[in-house]
């Protein structure tokens, strides 16, 4: 089981860089696995979308919190850090142009050693997607062409270059480097909670992150993730499952029951808290639970 931490975003606290930084530090000095960055490029003040993972229907972090762009926070990052990986969850996927999307990853992922994880999503607040230039109706789709593209552009495709035709974007010999560390590219993960993002995870992922589910939904996700992989001649064994927890109240055991169902990795989110060796402390005590510190 890997473990990764949720910097806490609710806090505004991310866009600190001295905290950020000193809080990066601390969770790769415990061994938890990676740090992830929440993204929302803008929040409409007001928004009338539902959050899905909420009973009010209105996200916790609050309108005005500064939400620091989760690509250029990890390109900081990388230079504080030496270890730790670097991830997005959730990157809202239809929000960004896949053709200079696909060159900022690859940049962060050579800059830090091949150390970044992708985590996207087709986003749930239509006002904020709107406002990027996408159709709500039509992220989905935009989100698996976006995969595609930026897969295509980070392989190697000798001097002719990358050629691609879809829906929503097309090129011909289009040349992207630095390519990334990795030859098969930064890992995309998909998060979400819908079969949709199920069979996009069996279909274009390296792993699956399905949001608020448990018990048989939980289960029936993974399957058709599975299923779809097998249809699409992909290796479902080869797919990564993360489930999240909390800081607070992880244990061996309860990350025992998780693995029991399939988690490779756990993405565990803090308290919100801005007193940052309160926080500091709180990584120190999980990563003792979870005998992740190596004396």
């Amino acid at each position: 089981m890997q473990y990764a931490v949720i910097a806490p975003s609710a806090t505004g606290t991310t866009a600190d860089p001295q905290w950020i930084g000193e809080y990066a530090r601390h969770a790769e000095s415990c061994g938890f696995e990676s740090l992830v960055l929440v993204e929302h490029p803008v929040v409409i003040s007001g928004y009338s979308s539902v959050y899905p993972y909420a009973s009010s229907g209105k996200m916790e972090i609050p309108e005005s919190c500064p939400i620091p762009d989760p690509l250029d926070t990890l390109a900081y990052l990388a230079a504080v850090t030496t270890t730790i990986g670097l991830a997005t969850g959730v990157l809202i996927l239809p929000n960004h142009h896949p053709v200079t999307l696909a060159k900022r990853v690859a940049t962060v992922d050579r800059l830090c050693g091949g150390r970044v994880r992708l985590c996207v999503g087709v986003g749930w607040m239509r006002e904020e997607i709107e406002a990027c230039g996408a159709e709500f109706s039509t992220r989905g789709r935009r989100t698996d062409e976006s995969i595609q593209v930026m897969r295509a552009l980070w392989a190697e495709p000798g001097p002719g270059g990358a050629t691609h035709h879809g829906e929503f974007f097309d090129f011909d010999n289009a040349l992207s480097y630095p390519k990334p560390v990795r030859p098969e590219g930064v890992p995309i993960h998909i998060g979400g909670h819908s079969a949709a993002a199920a069979r996009r995870a069996g279909r274009y992922g390296d792993g699956l992150q399905p949001l608020g589910l448990a018990g048989e939904e939980l289960r029936a996700t993974v399957a058709l993730m599975r299923e779809t992989a097998e249809r699409a001649d992909r290796d479902p064994d080869a797919l990564e499952l993360t489930l999240g927890h909390l800081v607070t109240r992880i244990t061996p055991e309860r990350a025992g029951k998780l693995a029991d169902l399939g988690a490779d990795r756990l993405v565990l989110a803090p308290s919100d808290t801005s007193d940052l060796e309160q926080a500091k402390d709180e990584l120190s005590a999980c990563a003792e639970r979870l005998n992740l510190i190596r004396r």
